[in-house]
């Protein structure tokens, strides 16, 4: 039964609410690893939905379901380390959430009738709520209420979207299953009034989830004022959730014919990300806000290039993937740096290299990693965006993305020679845990792994999920 593998988390994170803190680090670890079990079984074996009208398997859904339980593994492994290096109040909430999460995120792979999906990316935002809140201080609560209520309108405006989609249905005399998979085969029926009004409103409102400007700003206050592996979470696998949204909406809309409708607006949203995420990450002042910049970034890529298309659209699926491992593990080492130097102030922080140099190495790895250079995957997905981008005749469009990424990375460049190399208060080393640092390199080398190395089931996965927005390539 293909749903088991989302109620598996649920059951365990309900429980880890009620139970003694090392029970609930173990379950947190024990939980991630079956979840990592059961998303192979899923990729080999492929099983059938016990309520095939609300899940199904489709391949962009599958190779998030992967890159979502990798993660987690790995960032749970890491949790136990900063909880016993960290002040972390009421730890059951902590791990009981992470586990609800992982749960949601799960059921938004799965979901393929579009009101499930909906409720599971709805339900995304209530469980991972407690996780920004979970230093209690006054800036923590804001984050937080300013995180459900932004989203919370942004869903609402999804819900709208998702409506009009079945109007857009009524109007055309269709009579179908409302998911996703059946939407895509009858699209051409659908009046396309309402599908293009539909299709604007669930951008809007699933990309202020994805962290789209400008309904970004609920981003930058939750990624940093969230602990480390909460921040991993938000920003390399909630993002990639609402995008899910919205590309399966974008898949409906190519069905009908209407791409040329859809692919500018998210050219123009992907544009206006890249461009905000540059002129606020010149002055950054700290460097979790930093992270959270250039995760507003690198999401205007992916909808920038899905709406280009074609070499385009397999470019971002390239960056979706290496996003969510380089970003997880720059937020982990992150937090190796908050627990050293007790201030996520980039000004009290210096001489990294020396003083934690284990950290330093993942940490300058991860800056090299999300700036684009080879042979981190980035390097692959935005070089094949540009290409494609040119070819299709968007110059000044392109030019543009491209001096926007030059911008962000002489921002990144100065705040991490900053944090690296610049003279410290104290030149003393401070302590650097092994159990701490190794789940940033994994994932680093993972990144590195499938630039010269992708497995051909992997690879075709990429190309069938390409397919539905019209990569023909």
């Amino acid at each position: 039964m293909l749903e088991i593998i989302f109620l598996i988390p649920f059951v365990t994170g309900a429980a880890a609410f009620f139970l003694p803190r090392a029970i609930g680090r173990t379950l947190l670890v024990l939980t991630g690893a079956i979840h990592l079990l059961f998303s192979l079984f899923v990729w080999v074996s492929q099983p059938a939905a016990r309520f095939p009208e609300y899940f199904a398997i489709a391949p962009e859904g599958l190779l998030s379901l992967l890159v979502i339980s990798l993660l987690f593994f790995l960032i749970a492994i890491y949790t136990i380390g900063y909880l016993k290096a960290s002040a972390v109040q009421r730890e059951n909430i902590f791990t009981g959430s992470m586990l609800l999460f992982l749960s949601t995120m799960t059921m938004v792979t799965l979901s393929d009738h579009i009101m499930v999906m909906w409720i599971a990316i709805e339900a995304t935002t209530l469980a991972s709520a407690p996780l920004i809140y979970t230093h209690r201080s006054a800036s923590a609560l804001e984050a937080t209420w300013k995180y459900v209520l932004i989203c919370s309108v942004g869903i609402a405006m999804a819900l709208l979207g998702s409506v009009l989609v079945t109007v857009a249905m009524d109007v055309g005399h269709v009579e179908a299953q409302v998911s996703f998979t059946a939407l895509t085969g009858i699209a051409g029926q659908l009046d396309p009034g309402w599908l293009k009004a539909g299709f604007v409103f669930i951008l809007v409102g699933y990309g202020t989830k994805m962290g789209l400007a400008p309904m970004h700003t609920w981003l930058p206050d939750a990624h940093s004022e969230a602990p480390s592996p909460a921040s991993a979470l938000l920003s390399g696998v909630l993002l990639n959730c609402a995008y899910l949204g919205i590309f399966k909406t974008n898949a409906i809309m190519h069905a009908a014919g209407l791409d040329g409708f859809s692919g500018p607006i998210l050219i123009i949203f992907g544009l206006l990300s890249i461009m905000a995420a540059a002129t606020f990450i010149l002055k950054q002042t700290e460097y979790k806000r930093m992270l959270a910049y250039s995760s507003i970034e690198n999401m205007g890529i992916i909808a920038f290039g899905t709406g280009i298309g074609g070499t385009a659209a397999y470019g971002a699926m390239i960056c979706l993937i290496h996003h969510s491992l380089i970003k997880s593990s720059l937020f982990l080492t992150s937090g190796n740096i908050l627990l050293g130097f007790g201030s996520r102030l980039i000004e009290k922080t210096g001489s990294l290299a020396t003083r934690m140099p284990k950290t330093f190495v993942a940490f300058f790895g991860g800056f090299a990693a999300i700036s684009g250079f080879p042979p981190f995957g980035l390097f692959i997905g935005e070089v094949l965006i540009i290409i494609a981008a040119f070819r299709s005749g968007n110059i000044v469009v392109t030019a543009v993305f491209i001096l926007s990424l030059c911008v962000i990375f002489a921002g990144l460049a100065n705040n991490v020679m900053r944090i690296s190399f610049s003279p410290a208060d104290s030149n003393a080393p401070i302590k650097d845990q092994t159990s701490l640092v190794w789940p940033q390199y994994a994932l680093l080398l993972t990144s590195v792994a499938l630039c010269f190395w992708m497995p051909e089931t992997l690879q075709q996965t990429i190309v069938h999920a390409v397919k539905a927005i019209g990569g023909g390539f």
